[in-house]
């Protein structure tokens, strides 16, 4: 490969401090040089390409630090209920794409969220059975934390009345004891391992390209074995455009620890993760754990997924054998016990632990998780989805919500991502969340618990570098200087200078990923 010189541009290298350059050399994989043209011309020598930016502001490659690619990539052609704003129109948008699908297909896809829905009212099995009595039908909300079932899809899972709740879940049930449909947290799990269509590799395909027109170069992926096999045959097939690193399942721990997998191993392509465990529940399924019970639900204290006794012996199986831990958590009890087993563990040199969400917590516990070396592993826009839901459940609790100000005040390290399919996976969306808490529309005028705001600079830099350094590979990626990959992204609108506003409506013109033009906008 050549050596190209990218220039016109206002060059945002993400050095602390540094101001614009304006042209960068690439060689290969990595960075050559960067700063004035005249300077980066002459380090690249006379036969260099010239790629002209038009003008444009270029930030290093935005990094998702927490995504669900798998699932994202399912969602691009399956039913999508976020819109609906009652159980009618949740049902007639399911009939309406049944209509599409072969005889016997399941059908998947979801993201309902009946707390927006008119009037307010959880679902049953019964109402899907009324629009699609003998194809299967699996649902999971919003949050992902619930899934709606018709009675098809309970009947091939073998959960009936006789079914007992399973440890960190619930299969909710109506006054006769039968199951309603909605099955919480691990009960969910036996439909789950159902919900399986061949050719993930083919949509992985085209989910890469939708998160390369958003700009996103590097992703840390949440989803099973499944995915990870899918993507190390497309690395291996050389048609890996966007670099991965790879969760481990907390179900597939001990077979990982048999194969020899560390976290950091592998290449530039797909590098091993952290083994993803889960504490708790979600804020929208009422199943976060917390230390008091939910605003006009007084037994329901959330639902604690893993056992803290558990939740110890799995950091220190892990830990023991070179796997980081990401542990999802949104619950203040949660959080504190998520906290209380890593100080349990004890120091683990070489591997840097992370809390995904890390919604709410106590005021006390961003200290700790501080002292501590925790990742705040977050995704902004959960913010600004949930503000009405946490003012109605959370009500009177005395938290530090989303609290990314007072972490980056007490030194805890910000990784920033989207959870996609349970947000878009836009990053200027996070941005602008971060920068604002403000709704895309602009409300609540001023920002939600607005002293907890970042500068957008403060955002750039946890949705680049400090999703690097979550994953180890802040000496590789998250900055543009010589030596670094060259993964970076030209847009048409300059996040250091324009107002958040039009930071949300960014495009990105070209996306660069291993010094190649991976994605170019017409």
């Amino acid at each position: 490969m050549s050596i190209r010189v990218y220039r016109n541009a206002a060059i945002h290298t993400g050095v602390a401090g540094a101001p614009p350059a304006q042209a960068l050399a690439v060689d290969g994989e990595h960075v050559l040089a960067v700063g004035t043209e005249a300077e980066v011309r002459a380090a690249a020598g006379a036969g260099a390409e010239l790629v002209d930016l038009a003008g444009a502001a270029v930030l290093p490659g935005l990094y998702d630090a927490h995504i669900h690619t798998a699932q994202y990539a399912n969602s691009l052609g399956a039913v999508d209920l976020r819109d609906a704003r009652s159980l009618e129109e949740a049902l007639a948008l399911v009939a309406e794409h049944a209509a599409r699908l072969r005889p016997g297909q399941w059908l998947f896809g979801g993201r309902w969220n009946a707390n927006t829905w008119t009037p307010p009212q959880e679902p049953d099995r019964y109402a899907l059975d009324s629009v699609c009595p003998d194809r299967p039908i699996v649902l999971p909300n919003v949050d992902g934390h619930s899934v709606w079932a018709n009675s098809a899809a309970l009947r091939l899972a073998g959960i009936d009345a006789s079914t007992p709740d399973p440890a960190g879940g619930e299969i909710v049930r109506d006054q006769y004891g039968e199951p309603t449909g909605i099955l919480r947290e691990s009960a969910s799990y036996p439909l789950r391992a159902l919900m399986v269509e061949p050719g993930l590799r083919e949509r992985l395909l085209l989910a890469q390209e939708e998160l390369l027109a958003l700009g996103l170069t590097s992703v840390h992926d949440i989803d099973g074995e499944d995915c990870r096999e899918a993507y190390l045959d497309l690395r291996d097939s050389g048609l890996l455009k966007i670099r991965v690193h790879k969760a481990i399942p907390a179900t597939h721990l001990d077979a990982a620890i048999a194969e020899g997998r560390r976290t950091g191993q592998g290449d530039d392509w797909v590098r091993t993760g952290p083994v993803k465990i889960f504490s708790d529940g979600a804020l929208g399924s009422h199943t976060c754990h917390m230390s008091q019970a939910f605003a006009g639900d007084a037994a329901n204290h959330g639902i604690a997924v893993t056992p803290y006794d558990e939740l110890v012996a799995l950091f220190r199986k892990a830990a023991g054998a070179g796997i980081a831990v990401a542990t999802h958590a949104i619950g203040d009890r949660a959080n504190h016990l998520v906290l209380d087993a890593y100080e349990a563990l004890g120091a683990t040199p070489g591997l840097r632990h992370r809390i995904e969400h890390a919604q709410h917590l106590r005021p006390a516990d961003l200290t700790r998780m501080a002292r501590l070396g925790v990742v705040a592993s977050m995704q902004p826009v959960h913010c600004t989805s949930d503000i009405d839901l946490v003012d109605s459940l959370l009500a009177g609790h005395d938290l530090a919500s989303y609290a990314w100000r007072g972490m980056l005040n007490a030194g805890v390290a910000l990784a920033f991502g989207s959870d996609a399919p349970v947000e878009h996976p836009n990053p200027f969306a996070a941005l602008h969340a971060a920068a604002t808490r403000t709704r895309a529309d602009g409300t609540p005028t001023g920002g939600w618990q607005p002293e907890q705001r970042l500068s957008m600079a403060e955002a750039i830099t946890a949705h680049t570098l400090g999703a690097a350094y979550a994953a180890g590979e802040q000496d590789r990626k998250g900055v543009l200087a010589p030596g670094r990959l060259a993964d970076f992204i030209a847009v048409d609108t300059d996040p250091y200078l324009e107002p958040a506003a039009a930071v949300l409506r960014t495009h990105v013109i070209t996306t660069v990923v291993g010094g190649l033009v991976r994605r170019q906008r017409s």
